[in-house]
């Protein structure tokens, strides 16, 4: 298969993809729990995967997922009224729940059943970890509802945002993986940032630009560990895991708390950033919180539609001068926000038949490869990596090893979300 074909087929998710079906196979973050936030409150509009759809919660407290479309004349039911535990079209009536079974037509006779005739595409969506999850998917081949371990624990070890991200999710999701430019992109903000500075390992960060690379299968996906001189010998490695087809888990430094993301197609040119920080073993801070909430960590303030206050439209307020002193090495305020300016300035779908790839680009090449091969998969009835609650029960680290120790066997248990149990960083 040719580079374009490639990039192609890992980029396109819309219905009836080869991505777009692999999508289909996960449970995925549609809406924070907060924008439903009780019985007949608004409905909200919802874009995934290029599907257009409408979410909300009827009067017993039900979550319905399904088409904005109302059936009759195409008006988007954005503007319904959530009443008596249906969505109700304001245009002509007609009266939908959260199944996306029409249950009243006004203007045509009860006794007629013409109702029972007409329902709207749904999805089920369930609530879990602060956030409304969707599975897309055929439903005999749904999946258990997700374990990770963000999601498990209580509400006040754990905090959770998104934002539209301007570009292909894989582009985003591959700067999530990408442990090497850190040592450059986000050099002035390592020590600055409340929720990353103290950590030893920033100096290690600092002080070897030349970044070495070990990545390896995992059951759910990869394990991308980074590797860094540390000292007598002995090796610095920060571990990432990557679980299919958007989980990245990234490791904590010293014991702020761990933070990942899901990158999730909005359609095939945008993307939801979603981000978290927890922490397994005690309750966030309300220092934490404030930070977290400022945009600090991986963090972005954003308006009420989830657009980053930094964005395209205004050069993400960077400031060449900060720049140019080297107080700031990109200019940009932020470290999710130096990340997303970046990967949306390579345009919505980055030509990749463009690229000269290194050595530092190994976990990108084999995520690539794991995507294609999932694909290739389902062709043969083999369910994708990655749905299995086991594979999503798992940490990141930030380690010292000895030269002679694989990271893969020396983290092993490190690697694995134990209730309780602290996590391992430096």
């Amino acid at each position: 298969m040719a580079r374009h074909e490639k990039n192609e087929l890992l980029t396109q998710t819309d219905p009836d993809t080869p991505m777009g079906d692999l999508f289909r196979r996960y449970w995925m973050p549609a809406l924070m729990s907060s924008e439903l936030p009780e019985n007949d409150c608004p409905p909200v509009r919802v874009q995934l995967l290029a599907e257009k759809l409408i979410a909300f919660r009827d009067t017993s407290g039900k979550l319905g997922l399904m088409d904005e479309f109302c059936a009759h004349r195409g008006v988007s039911m954005w503007f319904g009224r959530n009443e008596e535990n249906g969505l109700r079209c304001p245009y002509h009536g007609w009266k939908y729940d959260t199944t996306g079974q029409c249950v009243d037509v006004p203007s045509e006779p009860a006794e007629g059943g013409f109702c029972k005739k007409i329902k709207l595409k749904s999805y089920p969506l369930i609530e879990r970890g602060g956030i409304l999850w969707t599975y897309m998917g055929a439903p005999e081949l749904q999946p258990p509802l997700p374990e990770y371990e963000f999601a498990m624990v209580v509400p006040a070890r754990r905090y959770v945002s998104k934002r539209v991200q301007e570009c292909n999710f894989l582009q985003a999701m591959e700067g999530g993986i990408d442990s090497s430019h850190v040592s450059f992109l986000h050099s002035g903000l390592l020590e600055k940032d409340p929720l990353f500075k103290g950590s030893k390992g920033n100096q290690y960060n600092m002080n070897d630009f030349q970044v070495k690379f070990e990545v390896v299968e995992s059951t759910g996906g990869l394990l991308v560990g980074a590797r860094r001189n540390a000292e007598e010998g002995h090796y610095y490695w920060r571990i990432t895991q990557w679980v299919m087809p958007f989980f990245t888990i990234i490791p904590p430094r010293a014991d702020h708390p761990i933070h990942g993301h899901f990158w999730v197609p909005i359609d095939d040119e945008n993307c939801w950033a979603w981000s978290f920080d927890y922490h397994p073993t005690r309750d966030l801070t309300a220092e934490e919180v404030h930070a977290m909430e400022e945009g600090a960590g991986i963090h972005v303030k954003v308006d009420s539609r989830f657009v980053p206050l930094q964005n395209k439209s205004n050069d993400y307020l960077m400031d060449r001068a900060s720049q140019k002193s080297k107080e700031n090495y990109s200019g940009i305020s932020g470290i999710a926000i130096q990340d997303a300016s970046l990967q949306e300035s390579m345009g919505p779908i980055v030509d990749r038949s463009k690229e000269h790839l290194v050595a530092t680009d190994n976990g990108i090449i084999m995520a690539r490869r794991r995507l294609l091969k999932a694909v290739e998969g389902m062709k043969n009835g083999i369910a994708p990596p990655g749905t299995d609650p086991v594979t999503q029960r798992v940490r990141s680290a930030a380690l010292v090893l000895p030269p002679d120790a694989a990271f893969k066997d020396a983290a092993r248990e490190a690697l694995i979300a134990h209730e309780g149990v602290p996590y391992t960083s430096v």
